[in-house]
């Protein structure tokens, strides 16, 4: 039997997320984390994000001298031969607390690449690490073998569009850690904003050939909250600073959680429509639970129950993916597919926690197994999480940035429909109706842009971590938004 699911992805409500999300049968450990944050008592839910003030610019940045040269990775473990450099170490956002986030960061692999802009990937969780699925399983330039101890490459890496810079963040989440223990329970979307900020200006005085450089912030799943937060917090020291501080370009969020309402009522509507849980049940969700409230009925318990048994068999992050049927590694590695292994994560942790790859990362070295997590708990008193970003949204239109939303079509956890609803409640005007777009001869999807700058993309036939099911075409999708062109509606040019 495959691993207990927990996977960081939608905001159901507090009441059906109990009984429903519980026992979900499958593999993909982005999911615990976000249940955990809706069952939490420490979680305080306000209407709209709060930013969380700094000091000025310069007394939040650090001497960076010397660091990005004891940074530079020479070769990991097990890692084929490559023509990009990498780098991975500790940023320290908090001296007195000692309060340090890590980072990996790869160069783009192209003749170009001085003149490529600079993109931050943001996994969600809360509490779960983007060098586990961005870097290692998604986006990245490798992924792991099922020995658990050798690379190969990805042929898809979005390092041949961009500079891509993986953080762990919050505090506590994968190599990123604090030498106070109360850190950990301050957490929230306010003080991860606040910290992937200040990582991102002194990141940038370590590596200051990028401070001009065009930024672009990128994520998925609970990123929805992430990259808006940290993008809005970008914005506002630019204006407090009069200057640009960060030469923001645009963001681009995928499957992502960013209005409680529309998201939850999507994905019930999306189980229906799928056959996956029956009309019934789906009518009973819709007549008796409130999505705009904690608050519960006996009637909504019976209606999420029966939804729980009907998906309980079935990996809801892509509802036609094969299981992990045996997650031990192998001897040798088996013959490496485009597509995701399903027991990726199992060989993703192994190699993570591996003495070597650790001081190849430069991360901080430990004995105990298993001491790397691909998701962690860190949010036991999760202090502040918004019901909705659709305001920063708006300001970002406003402000001029490109905004690009994008959803895998057969994930079950944050899928299309949730995400529709949610663009809807923005009441855009469409300025490029509804039509397919095309990928290497094939439809890649089907996209519609709205006037303001914003396009919503869907990925045909890709799950909720849409670069491990669908590489080539989220590849093609990145590059489009990076360049600022549409997706090609025909089959002639990708």
């Amino acid at each position: 039997m495959g691993k207990s699911r927990t996977s960081c992805s939608v905001f159901l409500s507090l009441l059906i997320l109990s009984s429903f999300v519980a026992e979900i049968h499958g593999g993909n450990k982005q999911v615990k984390a976000l249940n955990n944050l809706h069952k939490s008592k420490y979680r305080r839910t306000t209407s709209s994000f709060e930013l969380q003030e700094l000091l000025n610019y310069d007394e939040v940045i650090d001497s960076q001298e010397g660091l990005k040269e004891k940074d530079k990775i020479l070769r990991l473990p097990g890692q084929p031969q490559v023509k990009f450099s990498q780098y991975g170490g500790y940023v320290t956002i908090d001296k007195s607390n000692g309060r340090a986030f890590y980072y990996y960061f790869v160069e783009a692999q192209t003749s170009n690449k001085d003149s490529l802009p600079l993109l931050l990937w943001l996994n969600g969780g809360p509490g779960c690490s983007s060098l586990a699925y961005g870097a290692f399983q998604e986006l990245g330039p490798f992924r792991v073998n099922s020995d658990g101890k050798t690379l190969y490459k990805n042929r898809y890496s979005w390092n041949y569009a961009a500079n891509v810079l993986f953080l762990e963040s919050p505090t506590g989440v994968g190599f990123s850690y604090s030498n106070t223990s109360s850190d950990y329970n301050t957490n929230g979307d306010k003080k991860t904003a606040a910290d992937n900020y200040l990582f991102l200006v002194n990141w940038l005085e370590r590596f200051p050939e990028y401070k001009n450089r065009e930024f672009y912030i990128s994520g998925e799943s609970y990123a929805g909250h992430y990259v808006p937060q940290l993008a809005h917090t970008i914005l506002y020291h630019n204006k407090r600073a009069k200057r640009t501080i960060i030469n923001l370009k645009g963001i681009l969020i995928g499957n992502a959680v960013i209005n409680d309402e529309t998201d939850n009522k999507g994905m019930y509507d999306f189980l229906a429509t799928h056959a996956i849980i029956s009309d019934e049940t789906a009518n009973d969700i819709e007549k008796f639970c409130d999505f705009t409230s904690s608050s519960s009925t006996s009637e909504c318990d019976d209606a999420s129950y029966d939804a729980n048994k009907d998906i309980y068999y079935i990996d809801l992050y892509n509802i036609y993916a094969p299981e992990c049927k045996n997650d031990s590694l192998t001897a040798y590695p088996k013959k490496p597919t485009i597509v995701t292994d399903p027991c990726s994560e199992s060989y993703v942790q192994a190699y993570m926690n591996r003495e070597d790859v650790q001081e190849a990362l430069h991360a901080n070295v430990t004995k105990l197994k298993y001491s790397w997590e691909l998701c962690s708990e860190v949010i036991g008193k999760w202090n502040d999480a918004p019901t909705t970003v659709l305001p920063l949204l708006h300001e970002f239109l406003n402000n001029n940035l490109r905004v690009w939303v994008f959803s895998g079509d057969i994930d079950g956890r944050v899928p299309v429909t949730s995400t529709k609803y949610s663009l809807k409640k923005m009441n855009l005007t469409t300025q490029t109706k509804w039509h397919a777009w095309f990928a290497y001869g094939d439809v890649g999807g089907y996209t519609e842009v709205y006037k303001g700058g914003l396009t919503f993309a869907t990925v045909r036939e890709a799950g909720h971590q849409v670069p491990s099911y669908q590489p080539a075409r989220a590849l093609s999708l990145i590059m489009h938004f990076l360049n600022g062109t549409p997706l090609p509606d025909t089959t002639r040019y990708d």
